[in-house]
């Protein structure tokens, strides 16, 4: 039986024909084992039974329930890095657009209807800008796209300064070494012209630009924020433009609230919306959703650990998802031990309140012997997938 996949936004091509004869496409979201989605909200969707994965294809989960998945047994996978350069090049427009008044100036030269050439000479110098070049740009959040956001400006000319307490190893090899790293935020915000922000939204960073973060920021600068629209208190940053505690607010995220708000550009969402990110997005996306299925393996998820083991010849591989509580190994191995069930190889990791364990038999198993015997407390779900 093919496993099915659906889609809830168009996803490239390029990446829906690397899967293989063993997969097809539905439009019936019920009988799906895995879904491709991209910015479909699906927090009110009944979730079916047969699910196995889901895959965004961008960066952002906001529109997956991601607890409710882990509860079921979903994996929830997303393309980080796949976008990066696609948003990159965004913040870049972004910030020469505020920089030398681009969007102003392009909506006054449109009013003009005659003697065109002469009006725009005598008009232009309401429109005079700065050079980015030598300005100082802070990026707060250094992962795939705050890195390169960081390295292109100062490829730029510009002077960058960074703020990332949970700063990668692999990120910190990447960031160009004359990037200066603040230990606090406040303390960072007065030395810049520009702030771009590239944090996750969560509990942790929504809203974290409120007031009185904003005060701490230099009254010329301008805030860029390509990550997601909740970091920033509308309310808070209507007051902070309006006393002019900061000249201009870039965003990819429009709200009801900021329409028409003095001193900012917003534009609709155009982060990814490129033909090279959309493929790589979706390419990425399959890619994980097949490892998955055929192989058990886990990279990219954002609510159960990561999880790879070689590909495997003997007897069957069985995929244990389940909660990180304690005896949960133990539970499993001595389950097999039981039936006779010699492991070949296993690999168990967990990532906050969930795990996952790959065990590799030496012989075939009895399907439903195994199922009835892991079917305890705190075991999720428990899959068998054939020889490799």
């Amino acid at each position: 039986m093919k496993h099915k996949i659906a889609t809830l936004n168009k996803i490239s091509p390029k990446g829906l024909e690397l899967l293989t004869e063993d997969y097809e496409l539905t439009e019936d979201e019920s009988e799906s084992t895995a879904i491709l989605v991209r910015s479909a909200d699906m927090h009110e969707m009944d979730l079916p039974d047969g699910l196995l994965a889901i895959a965004r294809a961008g960066a952002g989960v906001n529109n997956i329930p991601i607890d409710k998945c882990a509860e079921k047994g979903v994996v929830v996978f997303n393309t980080p890095g796949a976008n990066a350069n696609a948003v990159k090049e965004l913040v870049l427009a972004g910030m020469i657009m505020a920089a030398r008044n681009i969007p102003s100036a392009l909506d006054w030269e449109k009013t003009l209807t005659e003697d065109v050439a002469k009006a725009v000479e005598k008009g232009k110098g309401q429109f005079t800008g700065e050079e980015i070049a030598g300005k100082t740009l802070g990026v707060v959040g250094l992962g795939f796209i705050g890195v390169m956001v960081a390295n292109a400006a100062e490829a730029l000319g510009m002077k960058v300064v960074g703020f990332d307490p949970y700063i990668s190893l692999k990120a910190a090899h990447d960031l160009s070494p004359s990037v200066k790293l603040f230990d606090k935020l406040p303390s960072m915000l007065p030395h810049c012209d520009y702030v771009s922000l590239h944090v996750p939204s969560n509990k942790d960073t929504n809203g974290m630009f409120d007031y009185s973060m904003l005060e701490n920021m230099n009254n010329k600068c301008v805030l860029l924020n390509f990550s997601r629209d909740k970091l920033v208190v509308s309310e808070d940053l209507k007051r902070a433009l309006l006393e002019k505690k900061l000249r201009c607010y870039v965003t990819d995220f429009p709200t009801d609230d900021m329409q028409g708000v003095e001193g900012t550009l917003l534009i609709p969402h155009l982060g990814a919306s490129t033909e090279e990110s959309e493929e790589n997005c979706a390419i990425m996306a399959v890619r994980e959703v097949m490892d998955f299925i055929d192989c058990g393996n886990i990279l990219n998820s954002v609510n159960f650990p990561t999880v790879q083991a070689e590909k495997w010849d003997v007897g069957p591989r069985i995929v244990v998802l389940h909660k990180n509580i304690p005896s949960m190994l133990g539970t499993q191995t001595s389950a097999l031990a039981s039936m006779g069930i010699n492991i070949s190889n296993m690999v168990n990791k967990s990532k906050g309140d969930f795990s996952c364990t790959l065990l590799d038999c030496d012989e075939n198993v009895d399907e439903a012997a195994v199922r009835k015997a892991f079917a305890v407390e705190g075991i999720i779900s428990v899959r068998i997938i054939p020889k490799n």
